[in-house]
């Protein structure tokens, strides 16, 4: 029947572009990134409302046969932000510059009979702005999915949320017992991306 044979071909279709994935996938991409997080710098809070352009690239390593989908992932991606500075209620806030990268690695998979795939990473974020640089822990998780025109070259798509730790700190009480208490001050952001696959 038509739609029998039809599905056939497509079973056949997808079992032979996975047969044939790549061990390695290179993906310089470009997007937007989103801050819509408030965060605590040497007691004045720090704004980024209107996010920025951000570039970058990620790659990609098969960690057993390719088939399977299950692979390494390293990313780096930049935004030049444009943060504001509120010093006091007394003072208007104020503006500056920053850098910030991102640098994780972690890992990706595939999901079956699909072009999906999700990916958790871990790393460090680096903010520069000027002259100071400073570097915190960064966790991410993603998701999007690929496009093969060829073997060798597609299209991604990609959202990415991340959190930065941007201070730790605790203390901890003992009088026949202990009590710890910790807090963090997180930042977070989401990646909107789309990027080239080279793939070999």
């Amino acid at each position: 029947m038509p739609v029998r044979q039809a599905a056939l071909v497509a079973a056949v279709l997808l079992v032979a572009s996975r047969a044939g994935a790549q061990s390695v996938e290179v993906s310089p991409f470009g997007g937007y990134r989103l801050g819509w997080s408030v965060s605590d710098v040497g007691g004045a809070p720090v704004r980024d409302d209107d996010g920025g352009v951000s570039f970058g690239v990620v790659a990609n390593f098969a960690l057993g046969p390719p088939v399977e989908g299950f692979s390494f992932e390293a990313l780096f991606s930049r935004e030049q932000a444009r943060v504001k500075i509120e010093p006091s209620v007394f003072l208007p806030p104020a503006t500056a510059n920053v850098e910030v990268d991102h640098m994780l690695i972690g890992v990706q998979q595939e999901l079956d009979n699909s072009n999906a795939f999700i990916s958790a990473l871990a790393g460090l974020t680096r903010y520069a702005a000027g002259g100071d640089t400073e570097l915190r822990f960064t966790v991410g998780l993603g998701a999007g999915g690929k496009f093969f025109a060829t073997r060798h070259l597609g299209l991604r798509v990609e959202g990415r949320g991340y959190m930065t730790i941007i201070g730790l700190g605790g203390i901890g009480v003992c009088s026949g017992g202990c009590v710890f208490v910790f807090n963090a001050n997180p930042v977070f952001q989401a990646d909107l991306t789309a990027g080239v696959i080279v793939a070999f």
